[in-house]
C-alpha cells in the first residue's frame, strides 16, 4: 500500500534549511582552531598559566565520558610578561599548580588551582617544576609526581580536579645516586593502563630514566628504575607511544630556549632504544628548533578515522624573552614509523576524527620574529653556528660571514626594551657590515611532504627599522619567476610595518627576503616576518 506525501514548497524550504544550519553547526562544532605565537585563554577569556605539565584523559566524575585535563604550573612572573613581553624576567614564582578540562582540545575550562603553594612552601619557597597526573587503580585516586626542590613530590587526590594533598616526597639517590630528577614527564600507556615516570639524571642530565609507578610499600612510589639512555645532556624528556612503538624525546640543555627535538624508539617502553645512546634530530623541527620551543609534552588525539600526535612544547617566554606565549602545539605526521614535525603557526583540528589541517590564517614563514637562536650569530659555542635558524645570507660584497668576529658581519640585533613594546621578542635580524656591503638575506619556503603551500594570492608582511646609507634597501617574494618587492626609500627611526599584497604564489614554492645595498655602517633591522594566505 502507498502511502501519498504532500509537502508544500515552504515546508521543503524549511526542512532544506534545518539540514543545512545542521551540517555547518556539526562543521563548525567539530573543525576547531588552535594558534600558537599567542597567550591563550580559556573559553571565557580567562589566561591559561599552565606550564611544565601535561594533558592526561580521565573520565568525567558525573558523565563517565572521557575528558582532557591539562595539569601545570602557574609562576607568577606568567602574568608579568603576558602583561608586558618587553621585559624578560629573571625568576620562576610558583602560585599553584592549575588544572583545566577539555573534550575538544580547544575549548578550555578552569577547574581549580589543584595545588596551592602553601602546600608545597612547607619549609619556604622553593622550586617546583615538571609535573604530571596518574590514576591509581589499586587506590582509586589520583597521583601528582612533581619536582620540587631537589626531590620529587607525589601527592593524590580523589579526583581529577580536585585538592591534591601531600603523600610523600621521595629521594632518588638510591635509585639514580642524584636525590632529584633532572627533567620529567608522567606518561600512560593507554593500551596497559599502566603510567611511568619518564626523567634524566640530576647531574649533567646525561640518562635518561624510565620507572612504573604504583604501590610500594603502603605507598605511592617507583616501582623499578630502567636507564634507557646515556649520553648527551638531555631535557624536557618526554614520551609519546604511536602504533605500538614508543618514542622517547628530549632536548639540548639549553635552559630556558629553544632546541632540535631529539628522540630514540623502542619496541617495549623499556627498551632496548635505537639508536642506542644516539638520538635523532625529528624531521620538520631543524628550521625553527621545533616552533621555538623544547619539547614539553605530548598528548594524542585517538579519532575515529585516525590517530593524530601533538607535539606540545614549552616556550619559556618570562624567562627567555623567545616570543609570545607559553605553549606551543604541532601536529606530527609519519613516514612509515619515522615522525615528522609539521611547525605551524595556526591549524585546525577534529578532535572526534583526528583529523587535522592547516588553517587559514597560517604563517608559513619560519622563525619570522628570530627568537630561535640563543646567542649573537654567527656563534662559536654551542651550537657553533654561521647562518640564522632557518633563513640563508649571502654577501654579494663586503665582509664574510664566519666565525671571525673581529671582521664577519652579526646577522641579528638583540632588541632594546623599548623596541620590543613594538616587535616580538629579544632578537631581530641584522643587516649591516663595517664596510660597504651588498647583502641577501631569503628564505625559501616550499609545500612538505605533509603540508601544501597552496597557489594563491598572499601577503608578505615585515616590520623595519633601517638607518640612511643605502643605495638599495628592499623586501621582496618571488615565485613561479614573478618578483614583486617593497623599496624601503626613506630612513626609518622608528619600526614601520610594511607588506606585499596580492603576491600570486604558484607551483608550492616561494622565495622571500631582502636585499640591501650600503655603506659602512649603515643597518636594517627586520623582525616579525610573515606570509599569510589571502
Amino acid at each position: 500500500m502507498k502511502i501519498k506525501r504532500n509537502f508544500s514548497i515552504k515546508t521543503i524550504t524549511f526542512l532544506y534549511c534545518i539540514m543545512n544550519f545542521c551540517n555547518v553547526y556539526n562543521v563548525q562544532a567539530q573543525l576547531l582552531n588552535i594558534k600558537n605565537d599567542v597567550f591563550r585563554t580559556t573559553k571565557d577569556g580567562k589566561p591559561i598559566n599552565s606550564q611544565g605539565g601535561g594533558i592526561f584523559k580521565f573520565p568525567d566524575l558525573i558523565t563517565g565520558k572521557q575528558k582532557y585535563y591539562w595539569y601545570g604550573v602557574h609562576y607568577a612572573e606568567a602574568d608579568t610578561y603576558r602583561n608586558d613581553p618587553s621585559v624578560t624576567l629573571p625568576n620562576a614564582t610558583f602560585e599553584s599548580v592549575t588544572c583545566y578540562s577539555s573534550v575538544d582540545l580547544v575549548n578550555w575550562v578552569f577547574e581549580d588551582d589543584v595545588l596551592k603553594k602553601e602546600k608545597v612552601n612547607q619549609n619556604g619557597k622553593t622550586w617546583v617544576g615538571r609535573l604530571g597526573v596518574a590514576y591509581i587503580k589499586e587506590w582509586n585516586k589520583y597521583a601528582m609526581f612533581v619536582q620540587h626542590d631537589k626531590e620529587v613530590l607525589i601527592t593524590v587526590s580523589d579526583s581529577p580536579t580536585g585538592q591534591f594533598e601531600w603523600h610523600q616526597k621521595i629521594n632518588m639517590e638510591k635509585m639514580i645516586g642524584t636525590s632529584n630528577t633532572g627533567d620529567q614527564t608522567v606518561f600512560t600507556d593507554e593500551d596497559t593502563g599502566k603510567s611511568y615516570l619518564i626523567y634524566s639524571y640530576g647531574r649533567g642530565r646525561n640518562k635518561i630514566y624510565v620507572s612504573e609507578i604504583g604501590i610500594k610499600d603502603g605507598k605511592i612510589n617507583l616501582l623499578d628504575c630502567t636507564e634507557v639512555f646515556k649520553g648527551e645532556s638531555r631535557e624536557g624528556n618526554c614520551l609519546f607511544k604511536y602504533n605500538n612503538k614508543y618514542y622517547m624525546f628530549a632536548s639540548n640543555i639549553y635552559g630556558w630556549d629553544a632546541s632540535f627535538a631529539y628522540y630514540l624508539t623502542a619496541d617495549d617502553i623499556r627498551g632496548p632504544y635505537v639508536p642506542v645512546n644516539d638520538m635523532l634530530v625529528m624531521n620538520g623541527a631543524s628550521e625553527d628548533f621545533a616552533h621555538i620551543s623544547q619539547t614539553g609534552f605530548f598528548f594524542s588525539v585517538k579519532g575515529n578515522k585516525q590517530e593524530t600526535i601533538v607535539f606540545c612544547g614549552d616556550r619559556w617566554a618570562n624567562f627567555a624573552g623567545n616570543g609570545l606565549g607559553y605553549n606551543q602545539w604541532c601536529p606530527l605526521s609519519f613516514d612509515g614509523k619515522v615522525p615528522y614535525f609539521n611547525s605551524v603557526s595556526s591549524w585546525n583540528l577534529e578532535e572526534k576524527t583526528g583529523i587535522w589541517k592547516v588553517a587559514d590564517d597560517n604563517n608559513y614563514i619560519k622563525n619570522g620574529s628570530f627568537e630561535a637562536d640563543r646567542r649573537h650569530i654567527p656563534s662559536p659555542v654551542k651550537p657553533v653556528q654561521i647562518q640564522l635558524t632557518g633563513w640563508a645570507s649571502e654577501v654579494l660584497e663586503g665582509n664574510t660571514i664566519g666565525l671571525d668576529s673581529i671582521n664577519s658581519p652579526v646577522l641579528n640585533h638583540f632588541n632594546t626594551q623599548s623596541e620590543r613594546k613594538v616587535v616580538i621578542g629579544e632578537k631581530s635580524l641584522n643587516i649591516s657590515d663595517k664596510v660597504n656591503f651588498k647583502r641577501k638575506t631569503f628564505q625559501t619556503i616550499t609545500s612538505s611532504p605533509y603540508i601544501k603551500l597552496e597557489n594563491g594570492l598572499y601577503t608578505l608582511t615585515a616590520k623595519i627599522k633601517n638607518s640612511e646609507g643605502f643605495t638599495n634597501l628592499e623586501m621582496y617574494v618571488l615565485s613561479n619567476g614573478k618578483k614583486l618587492q617593497y623599496a624601503i626609500k626613506e630612513k626609518n627611526d622608528s619600526w614601520k610595518t610594511i607588506s606585499i599584497t596580492n603576491i600570486p604564489v604558484k607551483g608550492g614554492k616561494a622565495e622571500v627576503g631582502f636585499l640591501a645595498e650600503g655603506k659602512a655602517n649603515a643597518f636594517c633591522y627586520v623582525d616579525d616576518v610573515s606570509l599569510v594566505k589571502n
